[in-house]
C-alpha cells in the first residue's frame, strides 16, 4: 500500500481578462470564485474557518514573527476576497492575484488527478459564468506557473507524513529526488531565467525561481524544501509536507507519477530504507541546469563525487524504491503502486534513449514537439514571440482554444481517467477521507454549516447561542464508511449534530 498516503494539490491559475491587458487581477480572480459560487450554491455560503492555521510555524523547530513575514505568508488572516468550499471537499478562492483551487484529501495518485482535473473544469466553468454576468468580460485562465515577465505562481503539494519522521531526513533524501523529478513532472517553457529574457527551452516552469536549499518562504527566496509545519491534523501524530517545487501539469500521467513517485519515497524515508547517499552538490545550481537541458544530457555531481544525469539519479530512487516494496510487501502490493513503478520504469528508459517518444504521456515533452515542429516549419528562432504564445496556448484550459486539449482530442495524448469521472469528481467528495463528512455537509445542510476548514465542520444550530465546531482532525475519518449512513439518516444539521455528539 505503499502509494496510499493523505495527499493533495492546490493550482493557482494564471488569469488574463480579455481586451484589458491592465485589469485587476485581483478582481478578476474574485470575479471568477464568485460567479461559480452564486451558480452552484443555493443556500448561505459557508466561510472558510482560518482558526486552526498556523502558516509561520516552521519545521525545524520555531515560528516566524509576524513582524518580518511577507504578506503573502499570512494565509490565516481573512482579507475579505472570495473563499468558498464546494461540496466535492475542495477549496476554491483567490490567493493575491490568482484564483486557485485546492482539491480534498485523497489517498491514491489516481485520485489526485481525478479532483485535480476536477479543479480544471471547475475553473472552466466560472470562468464561463464570469463572463456572461453584467459588465462582464472574458476572462482566460491558464494552468501554468508564470508571466514569463519575472512573476511566478504555485502548482503545490500536500502530503501527510509521520510526525516521528525527522525532518533533517526528509531534507537529506528528498532534495536530490527534486532536483531530478522534474524530467518526468516538468511543464515545459520557453525561456530562461525568471523574465525568460535568455532564449530557449527548458523542462520546469518553476526551476528558475528557486533560490534555497529549505526555507518557510513560499513567494520570495523559494526554498526546495519547503519547512511549514501545517498540519492540519493531529501535530502529534502527524506533518503535512508541503511541497512548492512542482509544475502545474495538464497531462494526467506526469501529475499521476508526479504524486506517486514521491509518496514511494516519502514511505522510504519514514521506514528509513534510503540508505545510499544520493546528496547533491549546490542544489539549486542543478536544479536550474537540469531544467535548462531538454537533451537530459547534463551531468549532476554527487557530493560522493560521482556524476549522475538527472534520468540515472531518478533510475537510483526507482531501483531503491524497487527494493523496498518487495522487501516489506512482497507479492502483497496493491495494483496502483505496481503500476506506478511500472510506469516509472518505463518513462525513465524511454528518457534515457529517446525523450521525444514520450509526447504523448509528458508535459515537457508534448509541449517540446509541438514547439520543434513550428520552428522547423516556420524557420523560427527559440526567441520569437509566437513560440512564446504557442507557449502560452498549450495551458490554456478552454478545450476549443488550449492546444494541451487538442493534443487530447487528436488522440496525441494518453488519459488516465474519462470525462465522466473527472465531471462526477467536480461535485462529489472522496469516499475515504474526512472530504466526505465536509461535502456531504455543505450539500446536505449548507443552510446550517456557517464554516469550514480542513479540520472542522461549524454549524449554526437554531436555539443555540453560540457556533458548534465538529472537529476533524483525523483525515481518514469522517469518510463514507464512517458517517454515510449517518447524514443520511439525519434529515437536519440539528438532528446530525445530536447524534455525533451523544
Amino acid at each position: 500500500m505503499t502509494v496510499r498516503r493523505v495527499m493533495g494539490t492546490e493550482v493557482e491559475y494564471g488569469i488574463a481578462v480579455q481586451g484589458q491587458p491592465l485589469a485587476n487581477p485581483m478582481v478578476a480572480s474574485s470575479q471568477i470564485v464568485n460567479a461559480y459560487a452564486s451558480a452552484t450554491l443555493t443556500a448561505r455560503r459557508a466561510r472558510w474557518d482560518f482558526e486552526e492555521e498556523s502558516p509561520l510555524r516552521d519545521a525545524r523547530g520555531f515560528d516566524m514573527s509576524r513582524h518580518v513575514a511577507d504578506p503573502s505568508q499570512l494565509t490565516d488572516e481573512d482579507l475579505g476576497l472570495a473563499n468558498v468550499i464546494l461540496t466535492n471537499g475542495a477549496r476554491l478562492y483567490v490567493d493575491h492575484a490568482h484564483p486557485e483551487f485546492s482539491t480534498p484529501e485523497v489517498t491514491t495518485p489516481l485520485d489526485i488527478v481525478r479532483w485535480d482535473k476536477a479543479g480544471e473544469q471547475v475553473m472552466l466553468d466560472a470562468a464561463r459564468r464570469a463572463a456572461v454576468l453584467p459588465g462582464g468580460s472574458p476572462i482566460v485562465l491558464y494552468k501554468n506557473n508564470t508571466d514569463n515577465k519575472g512573476a511566478s505562481y504555485g502548482a503545490h503539494e500536500n502530503y501527510l507524513m509521520r510526525r516521528s519522521t525527522a525532518f533533517a531526513e526528509i531534507v537529506r533524501h528528498l532534495t536530490p529526488f527534486f532536483v531530478s523529478r522534474q524530467v518526468v513532472c516538468g511543464a515545459g517553457r520557453v525561456g530562461i531565467g525568471q523574465d525568460g529574457r535568455e532564449h530557449g527551452y527548458q523542462i520546469s516552469q518553476r526551476a528558475d525561481f528557486f533560490e534555497v536549499e529549505v526555507g518557510l518562504e513560499t513567494t520570495l527566496k523559494r526554498p526546495i524544501i519547503n519547512t511549514r509545519d501545517e498540519p492540519h491534523a493531529d501535530p502529534d501524530k502527524y506533518r503535512r509536507l508541503h511541497v512548492i517545487i512542482g509544475d502545474a501539469n495538464l497531462a494526467e500521467i506526469s501529475t499521476y507519477l508526479k504524486v506517486g513517485t514521491t509518496s514511494l519515497v516519502l514511505a522510504m524515508i519514514e521506514d528509513r530504507f534510503i540508505t545510499r547517499d544520493l546528496a547533491v552538490d549546490g542544489p539549486v545550481a542543478a536544479l536550474r541546469a537540469v531544467s535548462h537541458d531538454p537533451t537530459l544530457r547534463h551531468l549532476v555531481t554527487l557530493q560522493d563525487g560521482r556524476k549522475l544525469t538527472a534520468v540515472q539519479l531518478q533510475l537510483e530512487y526507482l531501483d531503491l524504491a524497487r527494493k523496498y516494496v518487495e522487501d516489506r510487501f512482497g507479492q502483497d502490493v496493491d495494483a496502483e503502486t505496481r503500476d506506478v513503478l511500472e510506469r516509472w520504469e518505463s518513462v525513465l528508459d524511454r528518457l534515457e534513449n529517446d525523450p521525444m517518444t514520450l509526447a504523448g504521456e509528458l508535459d515537457w515533452v508534448a509541449k517540446y514537439k509541438l514547439l520543434l515542429q513550428y520552428r522547423d516549419r516556420d524557420g523560427l528562432d527559440w526567441d520569437d514571440a509566437k513560440l512564446q504564445l504557442i507557449d502560452l496556448q498549450y495551458s490554456d484550459i478552454r478545450p476549443e482554444k488550449g492546444l494541451y486539449h487538442r493534443l487530447v482530442a487528436g488522440g496525441r495524448i494518453q488519459r488516465l481517467l474519462d470525462d465522466a469521472a473527472v465531471e462526477e469528481a467536480m461535485h462529489e467528495p472522496p469516499h475515504d477521507t474526512r472530504a466526505y463528512f465536509r461535502g456531504r455537509c455543505l450539500e446536505k445542510y449548507a443552510d446550517a454549516v456557517a464554516a469550514a476548514s480542513w479540520d472542522s465542520v461549524i454549524f449554526d444550530l437554531p436555539g443555540r447561542e453560540s457556533l458548534q465546531r465538529i472537529p476533524t482532525i483525523d483525515p481518514l475519518r469522517g469518510t463514507r464508511a464512517h458517517v454515510g449512513s449517518l447524514i443520511e439518516e439525519s434529515a437536519t444539521a440539528a438532528d446530525l449534530f445530536a447524534r455525533l455528539t451523544r
